[in-house]
Parts: structure tokens; C-alpha cells; sequence
């Protein structure tokens, strides 16, 4: 038997769910007990809740309080993980009596805002990026390329995916031999790579992450190509000298909405006259606070993203244009990300026998809930991703291409 302030809790807030719909989910208590949420003989999901205590989270919940209790192993979940995370949404939904997709417009409290010194970038990243190369080398793509693909017809693998997003970003950019090209954030120097190998380019790739700066520059050096890349372990802010062409993939996330003109500024100052630059990277739904919707970025900050903060479109178009820089083409590719993480999710849980003894348990979920949640984030429009392709502002009408033919007819 449960205690009885327990138990009449419990039950209002069931029949509240079964009110407002028929979930396919199935409640194991502790004691053994079942309750089910719908009239599904096979529920798509179970929770197997493991004391009392996790109660309050699961009655009164966010998406962190649900990816905590996970996490924490306060809950364990059965079922395939799209449908976890479905279900997730629609208990924080259905418990805080939305309407399907209400509460993806509000924002989670308070924007916050990061101070984002060096020392504090250094960490944040070194946080997420140095759990281990061989964490990462298992569900990545060979070429282990962490940001969105680019899948061109819809029906490319994760590899050939990921090397037509390498190629269309240098296209966009139209990367000549010999010309330098700066990758801020260049993770395991995948883009300098190609983009010196392909297109013929002297690079230079800067990361904050020990173990991607050891792993680029091993990369490089196995390459044969140290005379054409160079890889630094220093922040974007302590670069210097000019670059024809400047590539930011999946960095400026951890900028901050409050340095974004400086971010932006920093690039017109490395930038060459007539040279162009790409920002790629993800972007909140929410233009009034930027805060991602239901806890979910509570969550990210905490265990996965310290210090990440994701900024509207209209933010980053603002700041980039108060930061001298002016937008030439301007390409969103949420449905690309949405399928890039489906491919990750599917590896990360193909593989994990071998994950689990890299980490240990806990980060283990972590990046799993982190994972799955995120492709829905983007399947659901929670947030968007786009590349923005600038130069230096006020330049004279002539310097803009008459039209995007030039992107795909040398691809």
C-alpha cells in the first residue's frame, strides 16, 4: 500500500492525464503496483518509478526534472527512445494543462545571461568537448563531424552527409586555392581538411578543446598537410591578422546574446576587404528571451551545454549587421538537423555496451535523453539552425553574387 497523501496525489493527477488524453504509458511503482495512463494493452512507454521520492518530479514536471530523475536513475524508462521523448513533451504539456504545442512558445522564466570570460569558455567547452575522443568516435560519422549535416536529397548516410555540409559551406563562402580560411571552433578539423585538400586553401583552425586540438593536429600531420593547416588550442577572441575567408560551425552558441556584436565585430576585424564569412549555428524559436521551452534548456545548461545561450534569428542578423558584417544568404536547415541527430541517436544506441564503459553511468543517460531530445526539439520547431553567409558591410552593390546558382552548380 502506498501512503495514503501519496497515493490520493498520485491518483488526481493520473485522472487529470486520462481526462485530456489516452497516453500509451504505463506507471511501475516501486511496490510493484501498475497504472496506466491510457487503455493501450501494450504501452509504447513505461516508467518505472523507484521510490517515493521521485514523485514530485514526475507529477509536477519539466523537461529537466524528468531528464534529472532519469539521469539520476530515480526513473528508469522502457521503450523506444522517440517515443520517451514524445512522451516527456506531452507530460509536461498535459500536466500543466496546455495545449499540444502551447508551451512551446513560452519561455522557461528569466533569460539568462553568462558572463563568458575566457577562463569560463575554456571550461564550458572543455566540459562537453573532452569527455573522450573515443566516447565521441562511436557515434559520430567517420570523418566525426559534430554539427548538422547536409542531406541534399533526403536520402544520403551520415558520412556523405556530412561532407556535402563540408562542401556546401565552402561553396557558399566560394573558397579558392591559396586564398586563408579561418575555422573558428574547428572541433577534429574535418572543414580545414577538406577545405585544403579539395579546394586547395591555407588554413588555420582554433578550438578550446584539448583533445580535438591533439586529435586535429594528429590529423593534419597524418595528412601530410602541416604546411597548408594549422591548428591552435586558443579562443577566437585572441586571433589576430586578416583571413580571405572566416568559417564559425556550431561555436557561436557558447558566444553569448550579450558579446554577439563584439563576436561579430571581432570577425569584420579578421576579416580581408573583399573576403567572406559563414556563421552556422543554432538558433531559440522564442525571440523574446531565447530560452528554450520546458525546462529543456535548464537541463542543457546543467549537464550538458554549461553557459549555452541561443540567440533568436532576429538577434544574430541585428548583431551581425551592428557588428559590421552584412547578411548575403540566409539558409535554414532544421529538417537538416532533425535527421542528422535521428543518426546519431540510432549509433549512440547501437552502441552502448561499448559507451558504457567509457562513461560512467550517469553521463551515460545524460547524452542519451540529451540526444533524442534535441531531435525532437528540432523536428517540433523548440529550435532552428541556419547558416549566414555576410561580408564586410557598406560595399558596393557589385560584391553580391546575382544569384545562389553559384552554390550548387560547383558542388
Amino acid at each position: 500500500m502506498l501512503n495514503q497523501a501519496i497515493d490520493a496525489g498520485l491518483r488526481r493527477w493520473v485522472e487529470n492525464i486520462k481526462q485530456k488524453e489516452d497516453l500509451p504509458v504505463r506507471l511501475v511503482l516501486w511496490n510493484g503496483s501498475q497504472i496506466d495512463l491510457g487503455a493501450f494493452s501494450a504501452p509504447d512507454v513505461t516508467l518505472e518509478v523507484k521510490s517515493a521520492s521521485a514523485l514530485p518530479l514526475l507529477v509536477s514536471p519539466t523537461l529537466e526534472s524528468l531528464g534529472e530523475a532519469y539521469i539520476q536513475q530515480k526513473i528508469d524508462i522502457i521503450g523506444k527512445l522517440p517515443d520517451v521523448i514524445r512522451t516527456g513533451y506531452r507530460l509536461v504539456e498535459l500536466s500543466a494543462g496546455k495545449a499540444p504545442g502551447a508551451l512551446r512558445k513560452i519561455a522557461a522564466g528569466v533569460s539568462k545571461r553568462f558572463a563568458h570570460s575566457k577562463e569560463q569558455d575554456k571550461d564550458s567547452i572543455q566540459y562537453h568537448y573532452d569527455v573522450s575522443n573515443d566516447f565521441y568516435r562511436l557515434w559520430l560519422d567517420p570523418n566525426m563531424v559534430y554539427s548538422c549535416a547536409y542531406f541534399e536529397n533526403g536520402d544520403e548516410d551520415l558520412e556523405t552527409a556530412q561532407i556535402k555540409k563540408i562542401d556546401h559551406i565552402l561553396t557558399k563562402i566560394r573558397l579558392q586555392p591559396g586564398q586563408t580560411l579561418l575555422d573558428i571552433g574547428c572541433g577534429w578539423g574535418a572543414l580545414v581538411l577538406r577545405a585544403a585538400q579539395k579546394f586547395g586553401a591555407r588554413c588555420v583552425g582554433i578550438t578550446l578543446s584539448q583533445n580535438q586540438f591533439e586529435l586535429a593536429t594528429r590529423r593534419v600531420r597524418e595528412a601530410g598537410l602541416e604546411g597548408q593547416i594549422e591548428i591552435r588550442l586558443q579562443d577566437y577572441r585572441d586571433v589576430q591578422g586578416q583571413f580571405d575567408r572566416i568559417t564559425s560551425v556550431g561555436m557561436f552558441e557558447h558566444v553569448g546574446r550579450n558579446h554577439l556584436e563584439m563576436y561579430f565585430s571581432h570577425i569584420r576585424e579578421l576579416l580581408a576587404d573583399d573576403g567572406v564569412a559563414m556563421n552556422h549555428g543554432i538558433t531559440s524559436t522564442n525571440p523574446d528571451s531565447g530560452d528554450s521551452p520546458m525546462g529543456g534548456g535548464d537541463f542543457i545548461d546543467r549537464y550538458v551545454f554549461p553557459q549555452g545561450e541561443l540567440p533568436h534569428i532576429s538577434l544574430a542578423l541585428q548583431k551581425m549587421q551592428s557588428g559590421g558584417l552584412e547578411a548575403l544568404d540566409v539558409e535554414n536547415l532544421r529538417r537538416h538537423y532533425a535527421k542528422t541527430l535521428d543518426f546519431w541517436v540510432d549509433s549512440y544506441e547501437r552502441h552502448t555496451p561499448e559507451i558504457r564503459k567509457l562513461v560512467d553511468e550517469k553521463r551515460y543517460r545524460i547524452w542519451r535523453v540529451y540526444l533524442a531530445g534535441c531531435a525532437h526539439a528540432f523536428e517540433c520547431d523548440d529550435v532552428a539552425i541556419y547558416q549566414i553567409v555576410c561580408q564586410k558591410a557598406g560595399k558596393d552593390a557589385t560584391s553580391i553574387p546575382w544569384s545562389r546558382r553559384y552554390i550548387y552548380d560547383n558542388q
